[in-house]
């Protein structure tokens, strides 16, 4: 933190009352910072908070197909977890640590996530449906394209 002090004339008692101030400031911004230590973080967090919140820690390996979608039940389900990737392995895993007192709600947003991945490789793709269509109306017969259009000027 700065002392900044913008005056015309520079006194003893300018100077007292800056530096005053200036310690009272201090002085509120620590009550704060260790008021917002005491509380709990919840949702993704680092596996030093999780493991010194005291309570077990427990992890799932899973891959890195979709980790946002796997952050979004596990926000739906509350859950404190946090992600580690495991680079000792090729292709890398990811591992998911969660509170062991979490364990029926992480089962519960596990199999929910493992589901929805499963609905997504199950839905046709897109891109292979445009490319099914354009190929049966290139397929259709006595189509003509005729690309000479003429304007007629009127009045």
């Amino acid at each position: 933190m700065n002392l900044a002090i913008s005056t015309s004339k520079l006194s003893a008692r300018t100077i007292v009352s800056a530096v005053k101030a200036y310690l009272n400031h201090r002085k509120n911004v620590k009550v704060k910072k260790e008021h917002e230590a005491e509380i709990p973080t919840h949702g993704k967090q680092t596996v030093k908070e999780l493991i010194g919140q005291g309570q077990g820690v427990t992890n799932i390996d899973i891959a890195k197909t979709d980790l946002r979608g796997f952050e979004k039940v596990a926000r739906k389900y509350g859950l404190d977890y946090a992600i580690r990737k495991d680079s000792s392995v090729e292709p890398p895993h990811y591992l998911v640590f969660f509170k062991a007192k979490d364990a029926d709600a992480m089962t519960a947003a596990f199999n929910e996530y493992s589901q929805r991945v499963l609905r997504k490789e199950e839905r046709p793709s897109v891109l292979e449906q445009l490319r099914k269509i354009k190929a049966a109306i290139l397929a259709l017969p006595g189509r003509v394209i005729n690309r000479d259009r003429q304007r007629e000027q009127t009045r």
